[in-house]
């Protein structure tokens, strides 16, 4: 692949979280929240975006979110848990896809609120569509995604550098 063909990012919050007496790390998915991931999964699915990597934060309710999800899969992409996605802000998130390799296309990260909205609103310069509108009006409710696109290498991630190409969340 040409650095010059335009990579996809798709930004995921984790499902509805539980909160039993645990640490916030700890935090398990809510009944609501393993059916959202796993309908969350299916529309992942749908989008035929051939995923080479998930980075995925290492809290509890973000790896459920992500084996229900990418069980909708017809491949599993390589899956990465870094510890640096759990309580990110759009900044960090943002050095972490810097240091991504040129041979991941296409990159789904599963993460949390609010550095996964910031991220997505900082990072579309433009929108396709009713997206922009969408993701506006819904802000970005647990197991809500957003796919963004852009040209050149993970390095040249820069705010305004993507184009928000699509935008779900789950009915309330």
């Amino acid at each position: 692949m040409s650095v010059a063909e335009s990579r996809r990012i798709v930004l995921f919050r984790h499902a509805k979280a539980d909160w039993p007496q645990v640490t916030d790390h700890e935090r398990p998915l809510a009944d609501r929240g393993r059916k959202d991931a796993a309908e969350a999964g299916r529309r992942l699915a749908d989008t035929e975006i051939p995923f080479d990597l998930a980075l995925c934060s290492t809290a509890t309710r973000t790896r459920e979110t992500w084996k229900l999800a990418v069980h909708e899969f017809a491949h599993r992409p390589k899956t990465v848990y870094e510890e640096r996605v759990y309580e990110a802000s759009p900044g960090e998130l943002i050095a972490v896809l810097n240091e991504t390799p040129d041979d991941a296309q296409n990159i789904v990260l599963i993460g949390h609120n609010p550095g996964v909205q910031g991220l997505a609103d900082i990072l579309a310069g433009s929108a396709e569509g009713d997206a922009g509108e969408r993701m506006g009006r819904r802000g970005f409710p647990a197991a809500a995604f957003a796919v963004l696109s852009f040209p050149g290498p993970w390095k040249a991630l820069e705010p305004g550098a993507a184009t928000l190409l699509d935008y779900w969340a789950p009915s309330e």
